[in-house]
């Protein structure tokens, strides 16, 4: 499967810098068994500071699992070294701020939850643990929340208007 790339497209006012805070910070994926096609019915989570090993000592990812349907083992990967920031000048556009090295698992959704931070526009303040999915919050920074997952097969988009959620 490849790489597989988290596109992230808002509009910022005051603020700029948006990104996931820390090793501890949650990727919460949906994810597609490879094999059979079983998609997850929970949100999973991946972390930067896990690490399992791969069947047969061939390294370790970030998570592995074994899929309920079909038993086969796939693995996930977050690539530390692709996490970036959106920034003010970001806005309106689509840019990726995490890929993702899938072998057997393909997310298929993502939803942005606590644990990203910015920082003011002029100010420099810093803003932590921001929620992404809580109204108050992103009312006063973030307006039209639009996130896809990229890759060659298919394209998933998840409109989180900051105005349309309660």
């Amino acid at each position: 499967m490849g790489r597989i790339g988290l596109q992230l497209r808002a509009t910022l006012e005051n603020i700029t810098r948006l990104r996931a805070e820390g090793e501890d910070f949650r990727w919460y994926l949906k994810l597609k068994c490879g094999n059979c096609g079983e998609v997850s019915e929970k949100w999973q989570y991946l972390r930067l500071m896990d690490s399992a090993p791969l069947k047969g000592g061939r390294g370790s990812a970030t998570m592995v699992q074994k899929c309920k349907l079909c038993s086969r083992e796939s693995s996930i990967d977050i690539l530390s070294q692709t996490i970036k920031p959106y920034n003010a000048e970001d806005s309106e556009k689509f840019k990726t701020i995490v890929e993702f090295e899938c072998r057997g698992l393909e997310p298929v959704d993502f939803q942005p939850q606590a644990g990203f931070a910015a920082e003011g526009a002029e100010s420099g303040t810093p803003f932590n643990d921001i929620n992404l999915l809580e109204k108050v919050c992103c009312l006063c920074f973030i307006v039209n929340l639009i996130i896809q997952l990229s890759f060659p097969k298919l394209l998933v988009q998840n409109k989180y208007p900051a105005h349309a959620r309660d």
